[in-house]
């Protein structure tokens, strides 16, 4: 994948993060990462964390035909082990 547009996807991802903290706490320090991405039916697709301790995780897609970035914002609710 193009490295712009995994730059562009953090980008995307920051500045909702930055949007949604808390303006009445200080700015706190923060990293991105992703954690998958791919290239599937003509759309590039990551999921994107943060160090932040808020359970968010986000899937940002990008439409090659359209030329558009699209960010999904998800919090985690539960993990657990499912036995067979």
């Amino acid at each position: 994948m193009d490295e712009d547009k995994n730059e562009r996807a953090m980008r995307i991802v920051d500045e909702w993060v930055d949007e949604h903290l808390d303006k009445s706490d200080e700015r706190p320090g923060y990293g991105i990462y992703v954690v998958w991405q791919c290239y599937i039916l003509g759309n590039c697709k990551w999921l994107i964390s943060t160090t932040l301790n808020d359970g968010m995780y986000y899937e940002v897609t990008y439409n090659t035909g359209k030329r558009e970035y699209y960010l999904d914002a998800y919090k985690k609710f539960d993990n657990r082990c499912i036995k067979a």
